[in-house]
């Protein structure tokens, strides 16, 4: 055996044994979860969260976009239907109907106070309902507030956006415990967007590309308790960590293509990461549970259209840290996982 011959197959161990020593998660997922009326069908199930009283809120792709035409431009609505169930998965309501934000669903939070918030892909918008999903907010629409896009932009970067520009195709939304407002921004820039718990502009960052600090499709993203931005950056197969206003400190490059992430609450917080199959395959499909610092604890699932298998995850809620939620775009369902 050559000298290269040697290294390659040393190297080829070592990732052999990489891939491998990472410790199986064992679980379960909970069958039926979801009861919804005849009249209703679930479509793609791009977003799930959970509120403090466990009630369970689904933003789905079903239904069909309308336009309505006002003076020189089109109103397009409904091709997106926010769902809320009970703990036991009972049909509770549907949330925002007819609303003009709700067009084209990516996901959907609930915050430290109980409110929901819609992240639209379509309409560019992140819609915030109260927790009754009623009365009035300031801007004096029945029960739901529109946070548009920053008002500047300084960088002429691709992807940073433009002077007076708006959301590009936004992604998620995430908070710290200050009420800053975190947006991931998204498919056409590619940038994080932060707001003062009121919904005024403070800064953004990123631009296209593949340094640190720049994304390829930043989408999906969550906070910890020191107020640490953690930013699936999923079409450069990482997790990107910066501090409150920013500043890079560092990446995750183990765990595939992160296409949703989330944040455990608690004295000990985990970091969980799904590396979910693309839309037309099978492959990959694992979720990671990992230490704040990028250790990783274990993985588990894959993909697939069996109970305990996955289509195409498109977000995970972790109020509970072995009690998840994920909802899958390909098998139209949620599941609710309980880790051992």
């Amino acid at each position: 055996m050559t000298h290269y011959s040697k290294f390659f197959a040393l190297l080829f161990t070592a990732s052999l044994f990489a891939q491998t020593s990472v410790p199986e998660i064992p679980y379960d997922s909970a069958p039926n979860l979801l009861k919804l009326p005849e009249h209703i069908h679930m479509g793609e199930a791009v977003g799930v969260a959970t509120n403090s009283k466990g009630h369970i809120f689904v933003y789905t792709r079903t239904g069909s976009t309308n336009a309505t035409l006002g003076g020189s431009r089109a109103f397009t609505h409904g091709g997106a239907r926010l769902f809320e169930f009970g703990p036991s998965g009972s049909f509770v309501r549907e949330i925002g109907q007819g609303a003009y934000g709700l067009m084209f669903a990516h996901t959907v939070r609930v915050d430290p106070q109980d409110n929901i918030w819609v992240v639209d892909e379509g309409s560019n918008m992140i819609v915030k309902f109260n927790p009754e999903a009623r009365g009035r907010d300031d801007d004096g629409q029945k029960g739901r507030r529109r946070f548009p896009s920053p008002s500047r932009m300084d960088e002429p970067d691709r992807g940073a956006g433009v002077a007076g520009d708006i959301f590009n195709r936004p992604t998620d939304v995430a908070w710290d415990a200050a009420g800053n407002i975190f947006v991931s921004d998204g498919y056409g820039n590619s940038r994080v967007a932060k707001f003062d718990k009121n919904g005024k502009f403070i800064k953004t960052w990123g631009s296209r590309g593949t340094a640190q600090g720049q994304f390829n499709t930043p989408h999906s993203i969550a906070t910890d308790a020191q107020g640490n931005v953690y930013v699936g950056d999923r079409g450069n197969k990482r997790l990107q960590v910066f501090d409150n206003n920013g500043a890079f400190k560092t990446e995750f490059l183990n765990v595939g293509a992160p296409w949703a992430v989330c944040v455990s609450p608690g004295p000990h917080q985990f970091l969980y990461s799904s590396n979910s199959n693309g839309t037309g395959d099978m492959e990959n499909g694992e979720i990671y549970k990992m230490e704040l610092d990028g250790r990783i604890v274990g993985k588990f699932g894959t993909a697939g259209k069996l109970m305990k298998e996955f289509g195409s995850i498109h977000e995970i809620d972790c109020r509970n840290a072995n009690e998840l939620y994920v909802g899958e775009i390909t098998n139209w369902r949620v599941q609710k996982l309980t880790l051992h």
